[in-house]
């Protein structure tokens, strides 16, 4: 019961942060997309096809989140929790086009030697998305620590890829100002690549998780921890780990007094599994092999 009300209260925040990026991001690209071509801005125009694909990556982690958390059933017995794993792929893919686009597009303007002239209003609009954006990065990163959520902290990047794309907008309109009409240009091929390497970053992880590595040492730690805290646990070994998702799955054997009976023995590997899904942040599936305290069996 503890364990699908962590991972139902995990959801709920993930969907609530992520509904928050998704009506920003409708706001945003509209108001771009009118100013940039009022203002002359073809910078502020690209800015809100960005905060377009920012709304498509939205709507891909809510999907994620709603499939994967689907209970298990006789087909997925492991649960669906590789379903947030692709949403995740999905998210990562977008910020590395969305990166290599920004470059291939400024280095396109400079080799044509097209000047950006901007307004006023392109600047404040550039203004305001920046600020928007780093507040949404913040708390949806916040939110993706908190439930470990591969898909969600992909999507806090593309907020903030999304901010620093308006960072060169405003960079550009300020060059423009001073007559030096290439500075847009140049700002936003450094931010494009910045977005293309955390987009590499994400699917690198999702890579690892789905060959199966173990979880991260911080976690392993923890579980060892709470394991060697169980006196009653007088060895272990054979401790393994992968995730599913954002979900922890582990197996471990721990030797007990061998005179118990099975009823007691069978206790303490529940008061083990209570503790490790207590305790531990994220969602846990545990297997306990309990084996006597022979020394044959010690390792």
């Amino acid at each position: 019961m503890a364990h699908a009300n962590k991972h139902e209260m995990a959801n709920k925040k993930i969907q609530s942060i992520t509904k928050v990026g998704l009506v920003t991001n409708i706001g945003l690209s509209v108001v771009k997309m009118i100013v940039g071509i009022l203002g002359n801005s073809i910078a502020l125009v690209a800015d809100g096809v960005h905060s377009i694909s920012d709304m498509v990556t939205d709507l891909t982690v809510l999907v994620g989140v709603h499939f994967g958390s689907k209970e298990a059933d006789p087909r997925h017995p492991y649960g669906h929790g590789r379903i947030e794993t692709f949403a995740s792929v999905g998210v990562a893919l977008v910020l590395v086009f969305v990166g290599l686009g920004m470059v291939y597009q400024a280095g396109k303007y400079i080799a044509e030697s097209h000047a950006i002239r901007p307004g006023g209003a392109v600047l404040l609009v550039a203004v305001i998305s920046i600020i928007s954006k780093e507040v949404l990065y913040r708390a949806t990163r916040k939110v993706a620590v908190a439930t470990h959520s591969a898909a969600l902290y992909a999507n806090a990047w593309h907020h903030r890829s999304d901010a620093l794309s308006s960072v060169a907008v405003v960079i550009g309109v300020i060059l423009a100002m001073l007559d030096f009409k290439y500075g847009d240009h140049i700002a936003a091929m450094a931010v494009g690549l910045m977005i293309a390497l955390v987009g590499v970053r994400v699917i690198l992880d999702c890579l690892n998780e789905l060959t199966e590595s173990a979880v991260d040492e911080g976690t392993i730690e923890s579980i060892k921890g709470i394991v060697n805290s169980d006196s009653q646990i007088r060895q272990w070994h054979k401790l393994r780990t992968r995730t599913v998702g954002r979900e922890v799955f582990l197996d471990l054997h721990i030797l007990v007094d061998p005179d118990l009976n099975v009823a007691a023995a069978h206790e303490i590997a529940d008061s083990l599994e209570r503790a490790l899904h207590e305790q531990i942040t994220r969602p846990v599936n545990i297997i306990v092999h309990v084996e006597p305290d022979l020394p044959a069996l010690r390792k």
